[in-house]
């Protein structure tokens, strides 16, 4: 092992599996970190950097598509979610929950290894997305961060995950359902979010100015980037 190797978190309950799976991703070139629940994998998440995370889905405590959707409000880590279940809809569904792939147990390890590789290869080739300025606004979606001038303006993680797709996507008008998607936000919740994004970016929220309702499609942020 040397330390530019990918840095891999295991997260799964199973510890007999988290051996197994530590001791073959070591052997094929990854730093591998293991944590028995959620709250284990965000302590080290903490103090740890990590390339991708391989979660298990059903773990006593919080779930791991629940932890996928919550980690993907506060960070961008590639996510392979492990699963007994494999229909489509439960596929489906972690997908939904913001992983990259989704591999039903059992598994071969060594498809286990290609997936990695595969999606550490998408990830790096993902483009650097610069920060997005709009009036005396700029929002960084790699650090999740949104300025007015020099003071910062507090987010929650919800509405940080959603502006940053909205800055991913400037001048797109994006449905209800893609920022859902892709934000990790209940459909249902994405009106309310916006508007308490207004609230903190709008000189009049009731006639907002960036972040502008496309009536019968969804919404779009008004924005420059560089």
């Amino acid at each position: 092992m040397n330390p530019g190797d990918p840095h891999i978190l295991v997260v799964d309950d199973d510890l007999r599996l988290r051996r197994l799976l530590r001791k073959y991703l070591m052997e094929n070139g990854f730093l591998v970190s293991t944590a028995e629940d959620a709250a284990d994998a965000e302590a080290k998440l903490r103090s740890l950097a990590f390339d991708l995370m391989i979660v298990d889905v059903m773990m006593p405590g919080e779930d791991g598509m629940s932890f996928t959707r919550r980690l993907r409000g506060k960070a961008g880590i590639p996510v392979i979610m492990l699963t007994a279940r494999g229909g489509n809809d439960d596929r489906i569904a972690g997908l939904e929950s913001g992983a990259d792939d989704y591999l039903p147990k059992p598994f071969e390890p060594r498809e286990l290894v290609l997936r990695i590789r595969s999606v550490l290869r998408r990830d790096a080739a993902a483009p650097v997305f610069e920060a997005a300025r709009f009036g005396p606004f700029a929002f960084d979606p790699e650090r999740m961060e949104l300025r007015r001038g020099d003071e910062p303006v507090a987010l929650t993680s919800r509405e940080a995950a959603l502006l940053r797709v909205f800055a991913r996507n400037p001048g797109a008008t994006l449905s209800r359902m893609s920022l859902s998607r892709q934000s990790g936000s209940g459909e249902r919740a994405i009106d309310v979010q916006v508007a308490r994004l207004r609230r903190k970016i709008e000189d009049d929220p009731r006639m907002p100015r960036y972040l502008q309702t496309v009536w019968g499609a969804g919404y779009v942020l008004r924005a420059e980037t560089r």
